[in-house]
């Protein structure tokens, strides 16, 4: 009987890493695809590979930490248990996509098996409050951050990455050789390389993020439990994730490389870096992260910093030249123009920071960020607490 309820629970393990990788491949390359920088086959490919590096170098900190720091007392992990907490954590797949919303496999992952520590009397409450207040703290980080890059830097990165694509391939193949070699295009100019490989690194450091911290949604629960050894549950959940990545992932690919937030391509890789260089320094620590809600408030910060940017001292006492950072938002210098100095804009084309996002949409994600946790916290504490075939 136990080996077929392993057996059922590293099929619901690989159905939820598989829905991972196809809700992430999509913010990952979306940027890379759209921009016509490689193609989906590719994406998924880069996905696969750089998520398994992530969960198989820092990846296995969450597991350890979800799988067995979590909970003081790991026999809570039966595979009945095991089963039902990957079971919640799809359903909040399955919840946020029906609204439109990803939402948070890790905050959810934990919610789930908070809340078979509370049923069992074995949560650790204090490293459960390390990972709440690093859940307070990074999305702050991520806002101040993107804030000040948004005031300070953002034109001068557009002008450096952003693409302009040229007649013909990026890249022509030599094979008067035994060996072909990737050349670039005779039409190809320096500005169009460093925009493709940016966007392109930059979608290869969001699939190392999410393996960092998503691998543990998927297997952590059957690692505590025993029934399965962190290798092998690791290579399980990859092969999932590659599969999802090859499949699923394809229209989201094609979601987000068309209309990826509204954002321009430069303020979506400043977004991704932060986000995702926050959730990697997370997962170090073995603390599971929502890539979702630390995008949300760098998308904020970044268009709150375009709109707010310092006068410079020259524009103060002349009024005159031009400022090293534009004022208008982040739909602004798309194409790297440059705009009028302060005080000679035309003020319909100034926005205020909260015209930058749609509060509607920003309250949407963070209100299911928060509540599809909080209902798989509350749904395991009941199912665990009061269901008898769990014994507790």
């Amino acid at each position: 009987m136990v080996d077929v309820l392993l057996i059922v629970g590293v099929v619901v393990a690989m159905f939820v890493a598989y829905n991972i990788g196809g809700a992430t491949t999509g913010p990952a390359f979306g940027p890379a695809v759209g921009a016509d920088a490689i193609s989906k086959t590719a994406a998924a490919a880069l996905m696969g590979l750089f998520f398994f590096i992530g969960a198989w170098t820092i990846g296995r900190n969450v597991v350890t930490k979800l799988g067995s720091e979590l909970v003081v007392d790991t026999g809570v992990f039966t595979p009945e248990s095991s089963i039902a907490v990957l079971f919640f954590i799809g359903i909040a797949l399955f919840v946020g996509n029906v609204f439109g919303v990803p939402a948070s496999t890790s905050m959810t992952a934990v919610g789930a098996i908070a809340g078979l520590g509370l049923a069992g009397d074995a949560l650790d409450l204090a490293v459960m409050g390390e990972i709440v207040t690093w859940w307070v703290v990074s999305p702050i980080v991520g806002f101040w951050v993107s804030l000040i890059i948004g005031r300070y830097f953002y034109a001068r990165l557009n002008r450096m990455v952003a693409i302009e694509r040229s007649e013909g391939p990026l890249l022509d193949i030599d094979r008067s050789g035994l060996v072909p070699i990737p050349r670039l295009h005779r039409t190809t100019n320096r500005r169009e390389v460093v925009g493709t490989i940016t966007v392109v690194a930059i979608g290869c450091l969001m699939a190392f993020s999410s393996g960092t911290s998503n691998i543990a949604n998927a297997v952590a629960p059957l690692v505590g439990s025993g029934e399965l050894a962190m290798n092998p549950a690791i290579l399980i959940g990859c092969v999932a994730v590659v599969v999802g990545a090859f499949t699923i992932a394809r229209r989201t690919l094609e979601t987000m490389g068309s209309d990826i937030t509204e954002l321009p391509l430069t303020a979506a890789i400043v977004v991704a870096t932060v986000s995702s260089t926050l959730v990697v320094f997370l997962s170090a620590l073995g603390i599971p992260a929502s890539f979702v809600i630390i995008a949300t408030t760098s998308i904020i910060g970044l268009g709150w910093g375009r709109a707010t940017r310092p006068m410079t001292l020259p524009e103060a006492v002349t009024g005159e030249g031009d400022s090293p950072v534009s004022v208008n938002a982040l739909a602004s210098d798309e194409e790297g123009e440059e705009l009028p100095p302060i005080g000679e804009e035309d003020p319909e084309d100034v926005p205020h920071a909260g015209a930058l996002f749609d509060p509607a949409t920003t309250a949407r994600v963070v209100l299911m960020q928060n509540v599809v946790p909080a209902i798989a916290t509350l749904g395991a504490y009941l199912t665990f607490r009061f269901v008898p075939i769990f014994g507790f």
